[in-house]
Order: C-alpha cells, then structure tokens, then sequence
C-alpha cells in the first residue's frame, strides 16, 4: 500500500511540474529585486535553474539515493557566466523561493513529503555550496596563474598588448609608483598575510615565487603626494584645515613586509613612474640580490641603488650608467672644483686636512665644497659607504670620459 502510495504521489507531482514552475518565476519576480533588474538572458538561465531544481527533486523523491547528482542536474543548465552574475546568497534566496512554492502546494498531502521536501533542501543547499566552492577555487588557481605570468613578464622586460588587461584582470589598485622588491622565499609563503599588510599600508601588491626567490611587485593605492585626485575639485579652504598625511616610502613599505620572506638578502629596487615600467626596478633588484652578500653587515631591507658599486662590478650596465648619469656628469656639468675637490678627498682617505693641503685651501673651504657635492648629487662623501658609491662613480666616469683629464695630482 505504501508503495502504492508513493507511486499516486509521484504521478500527482509530475503532472503539477509545470504548475510548480510557472508559480516559483512568478514568486521570484515579486518577491526577489535583483532578479527582476537582471536582463532577460540571465532571467531565464535562472529560471531555468528552477526549473531543474524542481524537476531533480521529483526525482529524488522516487529515489532518494541519488544525492551525489543534483549539483549537475540542477546547475548544469545553467551558462558559465551565471556564477558570475549571481552570488552564492541570491542562490540560497533563489533555492529558498522554490522551496516555499512547493510546500505550498503540497501542504496537507502526504506527510512523507514535506518531510521529503526538507531533506531535499538541505541537500540542495550543500550541493549549491560545492558548486560555489569549486568555482572560487577554480578562480583563485587561475588568479594565481595570471598573476605569476604577469610577474614573470616583469621580471623578463617581454611585454605585450594583452599585460594591462591582465593587470586589470587581477584587480590591481596601484596607483601610480611602483618598486619590486626581492628577497628568499620562506618555507611557507603566507600571501594572504603579505596582502593584508599591504592594504593596511595602502598599497597593493603582485606576488611571484620562482624557487628560492620571493618577488613583490608593489605599488602605491594612493599618489604618493597623499592626496586623493577626487579632492582636486573641493575648494582650497575646505582641505587648509586637516593636510593630508604623507605616503610611505617603499623602503618603509618593504620593512613592513619583511616578516614574510625567508632568512637572507632583501633587495628593493628604485622607484619608477607606472607598472609598465617596473621592470627597470625589477632588473635592479635582481642585480642587487645576486651581490647583496659582497656588502658586509648590509640592511634589511636594503636598496637596490646602495648596492651599485657591487652591481657595476659584477657587470651590470644599468648600475655603471646610473652611476655615470647620477654622479659623474652631474658634477662635471656644475663645476670642475666640486670634481677636483671630491678626487682629492676619496684619494686622501676622506682626510679633511690631507685635502686641503693638496688643494692648498682652507679645511672650512673642503667642508663647504664636500657640501655642495651632497647638494649636486645627494650622496655624503664624508660616510664610509656613501664615500665608495662616489668613488666608483668617478673611477667609471673617467674610464669613459676619453676628454677628462682626471683629478689633478
């Protein structure tokens, strides 16, 4: 009789099927907002999940061990696009709508199913969580894989016309400057850490692993002036009072995210203006890591360009000519006697007197020139590290300079 019973309910419920469905559309749309503002495409990709849903469950109540199949039955119909497009709460919403529909029309029938339409709404439920759950998964893996390739194309200078759109891709929020910064991997890379501390310091990050090497990629969420360009149309009386706090430097930045790499070297290149310039601070910070260990009790993390008269040495062409561009030439273009005066100096064992012996002028005179060089070229001869920075900056500068005639003796 039972049997029986089941049977007569099953015939009763597929010839109600599309009763049911017309009613759980027309309860959507009066019931659920976004579904109504979606475009009819997607309207009816979801309608026809319901549909599905609907029909799966007359299945499975004829035969309940079918559990492991509703996921495909139900979203198989669906387009790709539609996880996209509707989250895993509008689902649930969605899976909640049929539920109520049916129940309603089979209240006061057999016990057994409403009974039956419970389990079968939690088993959806799951079943609409894996699904959601496997997309995400799917997503991060590809991110990932995105990600990597768009470092590596940074790190190799190859670029082409697909890079912005895959930046844009992967959500990129940098506003602006960019510097890499490199150093060893950990045994456990925690990126999701790397990436919270990084917000937290408004900025974003790529992040590539290629073996022993950890590679960020960072660049500013904010223009480096701290200002937001939103603000340039609020008159100048409404900002005067509360100035805006000035950006972290990269350097700063990268000593906040030291934690996350391995023991070992931690190099930051110079900063440079967009993304798409980064591989020049990329193939800085790779120069530098390979001969950060030449420098004896070295920083972490430590410059790139502190690292230049290693670079040069080890034959790297960008260190010889920021060399040359930064210190050499501009000196020589200001004066020959801020030159002469930093030739002596370096020579003499950065000996005040020594110099001014030679150059047969005042100490005081020495001083006053050695401060004009800082001025001129940023780095202080008088510091012991500073003092072979400029100093292979001449040495290289004379070797391709065929017109000097060298420091006079």
């Amino acid at each position: 009789m039972a049997a029986k019973t089941k049977a007569q309910t099953l015939a009763w419920l597929r010839t109600i099927q599309g009763e049911l469905s017309t009613a759980t559309i027309k309860r959507l749309d009066a019931t659920l907002p976004w579904y109504g503002d979606m475009p009819p495409g997607r309207r009816s990709a979801v309608g026809l999940v319901a549909q599905a849903g609907i029909k799966s469950f007359i299945q499975w109540y004829d035969d309940p061990t079918t559990t492991t199949w509703i996921a495909a039955d139900v979203f198989g119909s669906a387009p790709r696009e539609l996880l996209r497009s509707v989250s895993l709460q509008q689902t649930l919403q969605l899976i909640r709508v049929v539920v109520e529909v049916v129940e309603d029309r089979v209240a006061g029938s057999d016990p057994s199913l409403r009974e039956a339409m419970l389990l079968y709404s939690r088993e959806i439920a799951f079943a609409a969580a894996d699904v959601y759950a496997r997309a995400a998964e799917a997503r991060g893996l590809w991110d990932a894989r995105l990600e990597a390739l768009v470092v590596d194309s940074i790190l190799s200078g190859e670029y082409d016309d697909e890079l912005p759109s895959r930046i844009a891709a992967l959500g990129w929020h940098g506003h602006g400057e960019v510097s890499v910064l490199v150093g060893t991997t950990p045994r456990q890379v925690d990126v999701d850490q790397l990436r919270r501390t990084a917000r937290h310091l408004n900025a974003d990050l790529l992040i590539g692993v290629q073996g022993g090497r950890l590679v960020l990629v960072i660049g500013r969420a904010q223009p480096a002036n701290g200002l937001n360009p939103l603000d340039a149309a609020v008159p100048e009386e409404e900002t005067s009072a509360a100035p805006p706090e000035t950006a972290l430097s990269f350097l700063d930045i990268a000593t906040k995210l030291e934690p996350g790499f391995g023991p070992g070297y931690l190099v930051l290149g110079h900063e440079v203006p967009s993304l798409v310039d980064a591989s020049r601070s990329a193939k800085a910070a790779l120069a530098g890591f390979a001969v950060a260990r030449a420098w004896r009790n070295a920083p972490r993390p430590m410059l790139a360009d502190d690292l230049l008269p290693e670079r040069a040495l080890a034959g790297d062409p960008l260190a010889r000519s920021t060399l040359v561009n930064r210190v050499y030439r501009p000196l020589q273009d200001q004066s020959p006697e801020l030159m002469t005066t930093l030739w002596c100096y370096l020579d003499n064992g950065r000996s005040l007197e020594a110099t001014a012996r030679e150059l047969f002028v005042h100490p005081n005179t020495v001083r006053y020139r050695l401060k004009r060089v800082t001025q001129v070229i940023g780095w202080d001869a008088t510091g012991a590290r500073e003092a072979l920075i400029l100093q292979s900056a001449l040495i290289l500068g004379s070797m391709n300079d065929h017109d000097s005639p060298g420091p006079r003796r």
